[in-house]
């Protein structure tokens, strides 16, 4: 079934006030550790997140890459970067409140993706990039369980679309997920099935090889 309306309008308002705490708590030093993500310090990770959120909220979603976000923020402490997510939240709050059936199901503002696609995709980048973070910085890595349940439903459509498959992800604590149909069932981990997926961890470690990788060359 995946996540409903409200309960995936309420987690995406969830994750961003999640996110702007942890911002808000790294100093010089961490904020200046690599993370990883190629090429990304804990800082850059952070303005892609805001950078992405302003976005949505200005009414431009999807009109800047995430380097584009990365480097319009570059220079930016934590406070800073964290005081624009704030601003940017208090516009996505009144924006989800008008969020009925209809919208749910329609067009989202970015190009090809429902208005339910687009909040799964918010959700799971900010869970993820949370998640980056609080490993580079050896911080307790467990996330919100709803976050880690947006991820998965995320990536089972990514797969889906890739033709990767048939499966079923009956992964730990999650919602048992068919891609391509349904098939042998994939157990584990359901974190670490989110780093395989995304390039973040070995795929051997769940016994996949590297077609799991939604980010892989093809």
């Amino acid at each position: 079934m995946g996540l409903g309306r409200q309960e995936a309008i309420d987690g995406l308002t969830a994750e961003y006030e999640a996110f702007e705490k942890l911002v808000r708590l790294l100093d010089d030093r961490q904020w200046e550790q690599p993370s990883r993500c190629e090429g990304w310090t804990v800082g850059d990770v952070a303005r892609h997140i805001v950078g992405t959120a302003a976005d949505v909220a200005n009414g431009v979603a999807g009109t800047h890459t995430p380097e584009e976000e990365v480097a319009e923020r570059q220079g930016r402490t934590a406070t800073e970067v964290a005081d624009e997510l704030a601003t940017a939240l208090g516009t996505l709050r009144n924006l989800a409140s008008v969020i009925d059936d209809a919208a749910w199901n329609g067009p989202s503002p970015v190009a090809d993706l429902t208005m339910r696609q687009g909040i799964l995709t918010l959700i799971y980048d900010l869970w993820v990039h949370a998640d980056d973070i609080r490993t580079a910085l050896g911080m307790e890595t467990a996330g919100s369980q709803l976050g880690l349940d947006a991820s998965v439903e995320y990536l089972a459509g990514q797969l889906e679309e890739r033709s990767w498959g048939p499966a079923t992800l009956a992964l730990d604590g999650v919602e048992k997920l068919d891609v391509g149909g349904g098939g042998s069932p994939l157990t584990g981990d359901a974190r670490q099935f989110v780093l395989v997926a995304t390039g973040r961890a070995d795929p051997s470690s769940m016994e996949l090889d590297e077609t799991v990788n939604i980010y892989a060359v093809t």
